[in-house]
């Protein structure tokens, strides 16, 4: 029987969850409501930068538990990587967009300090935002940056469901069958292992 890895799915699962939730949630209902609170750009901006000031610790502690729970399940699934055709490749594409989300992250989150200092009521803070960057152009940035977190850790969700098809005992058959077929090429079709499906 395959060893069980609760702890680490869990962490992977709730971390990825409050990573996607998160950054839409902001994107969409804490940058809507700080945009029609005011007039005044400065306050509108000054409160979505304290809503998102709170939010990094959580999000931070999300995506490391994250990161914890994908290195722990790639360790323990580590043999089917190397023998069951497809899940190579799905982890290949798992990890360039835990790439890309980390880095869109990191770019969302200098953008928004940036806004943050320009919308201070520290007038030394907003002097210094004037002149060492276009605040028109940071903000349009960040605007982009906070939609592709979301796009990109979504992408994350739905090869997480591909890896937990991929799980399947038939799968797992199918699979390591093709690929023992591919470094052997002279080995029988697998067609007649088909009704391992019927059982997973």
């Amino acid at each position: 029987m395959p060893e069980r890895n609760t702890v680490l799915r869990s962490m992977h699962d709730v971390g990825l969850a409050a990573w996607f939730g998160g950054s839409l949630m902001g994107a969409v209902g804490l940058n809507g409501a700080a945009k029609g609170h005011s007039d005044s750009w400065r306050d509108n901006a000054r409160i979505a930068s304290v809503g998102w000031a709170k939010w990094t610790p959580v999000n931070a502690a999300a995506i490391g538990a994250h990161l914890v729970g994908t290195s722990g399940l790639l360790a323990a699934n580590a043999s089917r990587v190397a023998t069951q055709q497809g899940v190579a490749a799905s982890t290949l594409a798992k990890t360039v967009l835990t790439g890309a989300a980390l880095a869109a992250t990191a770019y969302a989150r200098m953008l928004g300090k940036k806004i943050e200092l320009a919308s201070s009521m520290d007038p030394q803070d907003a002097e210094e935002a004037a002149g060492s960057f276009d605040t028109g152009k940071a903000e349009r940035r960040l605007s982009y940056a906070q939609w592709l977190v979301p796009a990109v850790t979504g992408g994350l969700l739905i090869l997480g469901a591909l890896h937990g098809e991929q799980q399947r005992p038939a799968e797992q058959a199918r699979g390591m069958w093709q690929r023992a077929r591919d470094l052997s090429p002279h080995m029988p079709s697998g067609d007649h292992w088909y009704w391992y499906h019927q059982g997973a």
